[in-house]
């Protein structure tokens, strides 16, 4: 009962945002600056995505080794497609976080090595995020002019640092009250080898990179779908807008982060002096194309049930995790 519940709530917060951001948009206006060259600069915004998802399946490879649940590229990849296709119909990225845990988990590895993985790739991920914005922070003040939409980057900041860095204190604290809860011993677990791997002279620049071309590409999707509709706004305007909205967006309080992006995309289209309306636009777009490359990865499940086959039949504890980086 409490699933439906929650799960209807995100769907009317979903709505509403929804609905708020759209209340403004002429898309008689969208629909007439669609023509053959929107629809190229739209292809190519669907390749960035797969692109996207083929960088961060390098990095969440990376990490899946360390815990015990090895893939190959390929299966990564798949896996990852597979997670875009249900990340579409659940709310933020949890329903493909899900998905990749269930398929890596059934394959033989084991559930906890296969949850660590997902976790901490999705915690890795994240934290480099909250640092590539912090470190654009000097531009994006400059960007935004507006007083209000500084103080709420630098909230956004704010949070996404401090859980990032508690999520990577936490593996350091040894109080035993702590390990009363089981879901605490394992977010842990999963702290001590998210901060091994950062400190890690064979692991730390590989994830760094990855991380930062997976954040680079949500730029570059960004800014194809603002072409497409012929709307104003550099690149290099685009690059210091989308990372603050990217972190917004994975708040799980809305389905697939519609409605919470596009309102989102309004205010950081309006605090840079560009068309709010321009900012939905792009951001309906930017959804449509993640769409069609979940779509695609939907069509691999149908091909391919059972993309997760390792041939591994012994489940690894999380006594041994750590000692493998």
């Amino acid at each position: 009962m409490r699933q439906i519940l929650a799960l209807a709530i995100k769907v009317a917060v979903s709505i509403a945002l929804l609905f708020l951001a759209l209340r403004k948009v002429d898309f008689s206006a969208i629909v007439e600056r669609i023509d053959l060259t929107t629809l190229w600069w739209l292809i190519f915004a669907v390749v960035a995505v797969v692109s996207q998802v083929f960088f961060g399946a390098v990095r969440w490879r990376e990490i899946a080794q360390v815990c015990g649940a090895p893939l190959t590229v390929w299966q990564a990849f798949r896996l990852n497609m597979i997670a875009a296709f249900f990340n579409q119909a659940l709310p933020s990225s949890i329903g493909g976080d899900a998905t990749r845990v269930w398929f890596v988990g059934r394959s033989g590895v084991g559930w906890r090595a296969a949850g660590y993985s997902v976790l901490i790739d999705r915690a890795i991920g994240l934290t480099v995020l909250a640092f590539l914005v912090v470190a654009s922070l000097p531009w994006s003040l400059r960007l935004i002019a507006d007083p209000q939409g500084r103080i709420a980057l630098l909230l956004v900041d704010a949070a996404a640092i401090g859980g990032g860095a508690s999520f990577l204190l936490l593996g350091t604290l040894r109080w035993r009250w702590l390990a009363r809860w089981q879901i605490v011993r394992h977010a842990q677990a999963c702290s001590e080898i998210a901060g091994q791997l950062m400190v890690s002279r064979v692991h730390v620049l590989p994830l760094i990179v990855l991380s930062l071309l997976v954040n680079v590409l949500n730029a570059v999707i960004a800014w194809a779908v603002v072409r497409s509709i012929g709307a104003g706004g550099s690149f290099a305007q685009i690059f210091l807008l989308i990372p603050p909205v990217m972190l917004v967006t994975t708040l799980p309080i809305s389905i697939a982060g519609w409605g919470l992006r596009e309102a989102t995309m309004a205010l950081a289209f309006g605090y840079a002096a560009l068309r709010p309306e321009d900012g939905v636009s792009a951001s309906l777009l930017f959804g449509v194309v993640n769409f069609v490359a979940g779509a695609l990865g939907g069509l691999i499940w149908i091909l391919n049930p059972k993309p997760a086959e390792t041939g591994i039949s012994e489940e690894v504890t999380a006594d041994r995790l750590p000692d493998q980086i």
